[in-house]
């Protein structure tokens, strides 16, 4: 924040703003929880983490409670009197017993061991440190995460960077050293590069080749699990049945990278397999070399792998749409393959399809998997039926689905406009988080009831004991929000488009409920999602709440191209960036004012990456809509965008419609196109003033491309300001980061608004 020019009665603005941003900063985050059954009755364990503003990182910490279920009785947490921080952990795993719990610790310095933490219920039973010649970090979180015990307890196999290569070395006189690795350099050498490798873009800079590795939790020794070439990126390992009559292979998803890298975070559509390789036994040869067997070489996609509990079959997540098409996220599939019980893969797997990609869903029908959540067990005690979260419309909700008859219900309340998380099962009931954008996150149990034909459903309740309380001023402001949901007619409705890209889009709509003085309305803030792929739920977010209980109403637009609507809705965007979703937002802003909803003359405009890309559109092609806007890692040229961006596919496929025109080497017509589609090309009309937040570090969208912006609409005289921040990526989420970011957002809303 510069406080050059800034006068005291906008400093005095920044210091009142950013006392209630601080509290709305301070809600903790509901992360995961584990259940374990103790001769007490089952304990739950939920991880969650804060914003520390000090040390610009997220504070973790867990909270245990008994979970108590008498009869007649609503279910009750008995949570511990203060939480535990779990400082320098990166990742709990619990043994599939309960017993065992194994804590990861990266290093922070790259030189340092991973340690690796055995807990009982009582103390440390084991620790080992694991130097970095034998493997660098573990991942774990991202498509590459994977950690899973084995059945009895004894291994866990993980993925974790491999080893640094040997560099060269080259002696005082530049003359080069054959087979010289650091740890055996000669007094007066010094270590060359080599050669440079891809890596897999934003959020992986730095990260060295994820490989798999097993450690025998007794001993520690760590083996580098051979078989599996180099080409292919290795994530989500599982352990195969155990059974005394057939070897034991472990399970994984491989994404090959033998040719360009392109960017895989936020990102579905890469092309990956699922993978078993035999592990070594003491019977075998030494130098025996196991093949690799490719599980899903019939379709493009195969992810999240899940043994059933009676190891007959295995269930995965497909985006095999997003893969042939090129979009980077849209509808999932879910199939299943059976599982020899000899153990031995020979011959061709058939693939079944349990739940497929739904088109065109009629009002309040199922609309497909998007961005499914599974548990590491996800499976209730009948062994064929699996509890999922997945977005449905402008909801997150969860599904239970049964792979013997292939029915799939809704497990979360019918009539509940909040969105709903599975954070972990307790034999047949349900724990979950539910929130609202005006209700901060909570824990609900679900208990398991039949009815009288044998069907189940989910009697929820909420837990008496509250997980966390919110400041005053944080509740007060709260209480007098409200929400809903806007049905939205689409504008230029073309007969050539699909029956699903036809219909009414959605848009959250939250105000205050405080009488309107001389019934004016609050200024409005038009939120725009990136993506585009991706969707705004009825959930809390903090820094939305925050702009909420400062006086304004939000709009968050769910435009054609959202997950949650069906296939055809989404696939529509295809080619047409720039203007349809540009009309989708224009026609909820002016069915938001025609209900009385918003002020023609109070209209600012919120938008990332895609959402900035729409933003910084939306502000040269309706340049007297909006009194003032913010761009978060905007996408605002494509054309200069292709070169340096880690998903240069991102630009072609938008602009084009599929993946065809992709190539390294743009002609001349492919320049021109993604100028046309891109705000730039409108730049001339802009006159809003326009908050740009940039993430110097942002390899999806490069600063280059928001600042090159920002100068051209210096240049004609457009009111602008600029934050930077050094060490941030695409998302801006670092705390002290979001924390400037949205002062400013306020204080800059604000000024136009004249609040």
């Amino acid at each position: 924040m510069d406080s050059a020019g800034v006068n005291s009665a906008t400093e005095e603005e920044y210091a009142t703003q950013s006392k209630l941003l601080k509290d709305f900063m301070s809600i903790p985050s509901i992360d995961k929880a584990w259940i374990f059954n103790s001769c007490s009755g089952p304990q739950a364990m939920v991880a969650m983490s804060q914003a520390n503003l000090l040390a610009n990182k997220r504070r973790k910490f867990m909270l245990s409670g008994h979970i108590s279920k008498e009869s007649n009785q609503p279910v009750n947490f008995h949570w511990a009197p203060f939480p535990t921080e779990m400082t320098g952990a990166s990742a709990f795993v619990p043994s599939p017993s309960g017993l065992k719990l194994l804590v990861i610790r990266n290093p922070p310095e790259k030189e340092s061991p991973t340690k690796f933490e055995i807990w009982s219920s009582s103390q440390l039973e084991k620790e080992f440190h694991i130097p970095q010649k034998v493997h660098g970090s573990v991942y774990v979180d991202g498509w590459f995460e994977g950690i899973s015990w084995n059945s009895d307890e004894t291994l866990v196999a993980y993925v974790a960077e491999e080893p640094s290569r040997t560099k060269p070395t080259f002696d005082h006189l530049g003359c080069y050293k054959k087979n010289n690795s650091l740890d055996k350099m000669y007094i007066g050498s010094w270590e060359g590069q080599g050669d440079w490798e891809e890596e897999w873009g934003e959020a992986y800079a730095g990260k060295k080749q994820p490989a798999l590795f097993v450690i025998n939790v007794e001993s520690g020794e760590v083996e580098h699990i051979k078989g599996v070439p180099r080409s292919i990126s290795v994530g989500q390992v599982v352990w195969s049945p155990n059974s005394k009559d057939s070897a034991q292979y472990l399970v994984f998803v491989g994404w090959l990278g033998d040719k360009r890298k392109l960017g895989i975070k936020y990102c579905s559509n890469r092309p990956c397999a699922i993978y078993a390789v035999r592990l070594k036994e003491p019977k075998d040869d030494a130098n025996e070399a196991f093949p690799l067997h490719n599980l899903t070489k019939s379709i493009s996609s195969g992810y999240s792998p899940r043994f059933s509990k009676d190891g007959k079959f295995l269930v995965f997540l497909s985006a095999k749409t997003a893969a042939d098409i090129g979009a980077h996220w849209v509808a999932e599939s879910l199939h299943k393959i059976k599982w020899p019980s000899d153990g031995k893969l020979t011959g061709s797997i058939d693939i079944v399809d349990v739940v497929q990609v739904v088109n065109c869903p009629d009002d309040g029908s199922f609309p497909g998997l998007y961005g499914t959540d599974l548990l590491s067990d996800p499976w209730l005690s009948d062994g064929h039926t699996i509890i999922l979260s997945s977005y449905w419309r402008s909801f997150r909700v969860i599904l239970s689905l049964n792979l013997q008859s292939g029915e799939l219900s809704r497990v979360s309340p019918n009539d509940s406009d909040y969105s709903w998380s599975i954070l972990a099962l307790n034999g047949d009931d349900i724990v979950a988080v539910s929130s609202s954008p005006v209700s901060v996150p909570e824990i609900k149990y679900g208990k398991k009831v039949l009815d009288p034909a044998g069907k189940p459903s989910w009697q929820w309740s909420n837990i008496q004991k509250p997980i966390f309380k919110c400041s005053d001023k944080v509740t007060l402001g709260l209480s007098f929000l409200q929400f809903k949901i806007i049905k939205v007619p689409v504008s230029n409705v073309s007969e050539c488009l699909a029956e699903g890209a036809k219909r009414p889009i959605e848009a959250i709509y939250v105000s205050s409920s405080k009488p309107k003085e001389n019934g004016k309305c609050d200024p409005l803030v038009v939120v725009i999602h990136g993506g585009p792929h991706s969707v705004a739920t009825c959930s809390f977010s903090k820094t939305l709440a925050y702009l909420s209980s400062i006086g304004y109403s939000l709009l968050n637009v769910n435009y054609r191209g959202s997950l949650g609507f069906g296939k055809e809705a989404l696939q529509s965007l295809s080619g047409n960036v720039g203007s349809q979703d540009v009309n989708d937002v224009l026609s909820a802003v002016d069915h938001a004012i025609e209900m009385g909803l918003a002020d023609p003359s109070r209209i600012t405009v919120l938008g990332g990456s895609h959402g900035g890309f729409l933003a910084t559109h939306l502000i040269g092609q309706a340049p007297d809509k909006f009194v003032a806007a913010a761009a978060r890692n905007p996408v605002c040229n494509i054309a200069s965008l292709v070169g340096i961006t880690d998903t240069p596919d991102w630009g072609f496929f938008h602009a084009y419609g599929d993946k065809k025109h992709y190539t390294e080497a743009p002609s001349p017509e492919d320049m021109s196109r993604f100028h046309q589609v891109s705000p730039i090309s409108h730049i001339s009309k802009v006159k809003t003033p326009t908050l740009f937040i940039l993430g110097a570090m942002d390899l999806r969208v490069p600063i280059s491309n928001g600042l090159q912006y920002m100068r051209a609409l210096k240049e004609k005289g457009v009111e602008v300001k600029v934050l930077v921040f050094p060490n941030d990526n695409h998302p801006l989420d670092r705390p002290q980061t979001d924390y400037e970011s949205f002062l400013n957002t306020a204080v800059w809303f604000n000024k136009y608004c004249k609040l």
